[in-house]
């Protein structure tokens, strides 16, 4: 399944490095814009929370939520080739 890992991170100057180590760590990703992560995984959208929830601050945003077929937008292609051969993998 792939899921796209949104966040809004509040604290200026904070290095957030692991945080993008723990995504990263989920499964394969992507990222093409930059508060928004693309990743296919195996684990559940509450599996991928308990992953990177350590890595956030409490003033922090996060949403975590499922890719579906129904999808639209503006990407490089190479986004939209990554997406779509998951998608087909998933069917």
């Amino acid at each position: 399944m792939i899921y796209a890992v949104n966040y809004d991170l509040k604290k200026p100057g904070r290095d957030y490095a692991a945080l993008y180590d723990a995504i990263k760590g989920c499964g394969s990703w992507w990222h093409h814009l930059g508060s928004t992560w693309l990743v296919d995984t195996s684990l559940t959208a509450d599996g991928i929370w308990q992953r990177v929830s350590p890595h956030i601050d409490q003033n922090d945003r996060m949403l975590i939520i499922g890719v579906t077929k129904d999808k639209s937008g503006w990407l490089p292609k190479e986004a939209w080739d990554w997406i779509n051969s998951r998608r087909a993998a998933a069917a």
